[in-house]
């Protein structure tokens, strides 16, 4: 019972991971497009409403949610040592969105920008209130949760399947193909049949005669 724990506890982390780290791109990605602050802007002739949208205001967090997803496939691509760096960069990832997100969310930069080009004056200035909406702490969220895969590709990534061509082969017990390869014909070279059979099994023929 004991012995099956681990792999239940790595097979559960693994279902987490990709939900995680799929969730919290798109969390990123999704809010870059949203609203992230309202205002006004002053001048002479009145006020008029100016709003930033995430891009605006930081590309950040888009495009780090995009190398995290990238990372997040390629845990599964590569393995050992691979495995580890893929992982580390999709955690960090992950906090450079929330980092990001969290700076974003006071930055003023991008309305400021908007009042000027709204009333056409560089020295147009902001109202007195500045909205902050939820969309940056969605995007902060997403961060966090392209952490978490990250951290747990890290602690139990080592266990996880991997997409390479020959992981059926490295899972076979040595033992296993040992015997296997005991049961392979002796290749004859005097015999052509014995040649041709080997040429068919994909071998080399002329491999270990003399």
């Amino acid at each position: 019972m004991t012995s099956t724990t681990p792999a239940r506890a790595g097979r559960a982390a693994l279902a987490v991971a990709l939900l995680s780290g799929a969730v919290g791109a798109a969390l990123a990605l999704v809010s870059a497009g949203q609203t992230w602050s309202e205002s006004t802007a002053r001048f002479a002739q009145g006020e008029v409403p100016v709003s930033a949208e995430g891009g605006d205001v930081t590309g950040l967090p888009s495009a780090l949610a995009l190398v995290g997803l990238a990372a997040l496939v390629a845990v599964f691509a590569v393995r050992r040592n691979g495995r580890r760096v893929v992982a580390g960069l999709l955690a960090l990832c992950g906090a450079a969105v929330l980092a990001s997100a969290l700076v974003g969310a006071e930055d003023t930069d991008a309305l400021a920008a908007e009042a000027a080009r709204t009333s056409g004056l560089s020295d147009s200035g902001l109202g007195d209130a500045v909205t902050v909406t939820a969309w940056p702490y969605v995007s902060a969220a997403g961060g966090v949760l392209l952490l978490v895969a990250g951290l747990l590709a890290l602690r139990y990534g080592s266990g996880w399947p991997s997409m390479s061509g020959s992981a059926r082969y490295e899972r076979t017990p040595l033992r296993q193909r040992a015997s296997r390869a005991s049961r392979v014909p002796r290749v004859d070279p005097d015999r052509p049949e014995d040649l041709w059979k080997a040429l068919d099994r994909g071998e080399d023929p002329t491999h270990g005669t003399a």
